[in-house]
């Protein structure tokens, strides 16, 4: 809604690139977000109670708050600030390094990013250099990550930082009318088979498949989907690590797999897994599939589609996790380590798998090695080949847990009860 590729724009180029080829690209992308999103609720003349701030790629738009309390009412930076923070709320996400942004003082001053502050003013605010995620914490009255687990993480990595907002947690949710199967929410709240509904869709993936790849997947044997951003820590080959235990599943097909995913386009890293996952392709065809530009229609169909979902991250390095809470709202039952939303869902045995046990530590591409391997082949597999009752019993039993659980509805009412009215109802008692 704030596209720059107008033509009577000079600079159309900017929000061409999700998150940019360098760093003036990108800092104009979120001055456009931040500053540009401001203007835009003035110009459109829509009363805003609360600014809520999504990442710290939003955190340019407090300058904008702050330039018009000290433009228009005279206030000094320090009276600008403490009344800007009181407007704002912040929500981390991914506790890895690389995924907090930090721009150099003197590309965000060259870029006008400093929107009338000193350099100092700045300092302050996000450091030097200016990072992001440092600067929404810092700008906002209360901030949250994004599970129970994730709060906790979040609350330690940022221990440090003077003046940060309290870090609470409020688990992400999805929107069920977007993901979940009409089929599956029909037999799920009628009672009937879920079985039926479920091979309708897996056909349905299968016949996709096909179309884009070639592959031809068997609709009677196990079908995993793992589908995320290709990044070194969600370990998306870790199942293939030990070829003499996985090759056997893959060479006679008790064992499918789809994978999907992009790489940032600076991600060297990100760009070799995914050049991994589609050799693992070739050496296994109609038992490894890679699907090419995920979408939400890719997401859709896997989340919809296969028997299983993959999920083994180094824990405590996922935030969430929301694609699994798709895949658990059709039945879909979760074989994850426990991080993310997992440890607030899993019922081991039930609703689902863990492995692993919560391990964090050196050995942790070993143990959950052997943990997966343990579960997906002396629990997974022979419940899906030998006892198909106890299978449906836990796709409903997945259902029972996500559909209002993990919903969007429940986390926006968290929101609004934990964030946006608690400080409306604070700022009430100070008036």
């Amino acid at each position: 809604m704030l596209d720059t590729n107008l033509p009577e724009n000079s600079d159309r180029w900017i929000t061409g690139q999700l998150y940019g080829w360098f760093g003036e690209e990108r800092v104009a992308q979120e001055m456009v977000l931040g500053i540009g999103g401001v203007r835009a609720l003035r110009a459109l003349n829509i009363p805003v109670d609360v600014y809520h701030f999504n990442e710290g790629h939003a955190a340019l738009a407090a300058l904008e708050l702050i330039k018009e309390k000290m433009n228009d009412n005279g206030s000094g930076f320090e009276q600008a600030l403490d009344a800007t923070r009181n407007e704002i709320v912040f929500t981390t996400h991914t506790p890895v390094k690389e995924g907090n942004e930090s721009h150099p003082l003197n590309l965000l001053e060259y870029m006008g990013a400093f929107n009338g502050l000193s350099r100092e003013q700045m300092i302050a605010l996000g450091g030097d250099p200016f990072n992001m995620t440092v600067a929404g914490l810092r700008l906002s009255r209360l901030a949250n990550g994004v599970s129970a687990l994730h709060g906790q993480t979040a609350r330690q990595m940022w221990k440090d930082v003077a003046g940060a907002a309290p870090i609470i947690a409020i688990t992400n949710g999805v929107h069920a009318g977007t993901w979940q199967d009409a089929r599956m929410r029909k037999a799920y709240e009628t009672g009937t088979d879920l079985w039926q509904p479920h091979l309708e869709a897996k056909k349905e993936l299968s016949s996709a498949v096909q179309a884009r790849t070639g592959a031809q997947l068997n609709q009677d044997s196990l079908l995993i989907g793992f589908a995320r951003r290709a990044v070194p820590y969600k370990r998306s080959d870790l199942i293939f690590s030990d070829p003499q235990v996985i090759e056997p599943y893959l060479r006679d097909g008790r064992i499918q797999l789809i994978f999907s995913g992009k790489a940032h386009p600076l991600d060297d890293q990100g760009k070799a897994i995914v050049a991994r996952l589609v050799s693992f392709s070739k050496t296994y065809p109609n038992s490894v599939v890679f699907l090419e530009n995920y979408d939400m229609e890719i997401g859709r169909l896997l989340t919809r589609g296969t028997d299983i979902w993959l999920n083994n991250p180094k824990r405590p390095l996922e935030a969430s996790g929301t694609s699994g809470m798709k895949a658990a709202m059709n039945g879909i039952l979760n074989v994850s380590v426990l991080d993310g939303w997992w440890p607030e869902g899993c019922i081991h045995d039930v609703n689902g798998w863990e492995f692993g046990h919560g391990y964090e530590g050196p050995r942790a591409d070993e143990i959950d090695l052997a943990g997966l391997y343990q579960v997906m082949l002396g629990q997974v597999v022979p419940t899906f080949y030998q006892n198909r009752q106890k299978w449906t019993r836990m796709m409903r039993a997945a259902i029972d847990m996500s559909v209002e659980q993990f919903s969007a509805n429940r986390m926006m009412h968290e929101y609004f009860e934990r964030m946006y009215a608690a400080g409306r109802q604070a700022q009430e008692r100070q008036a």
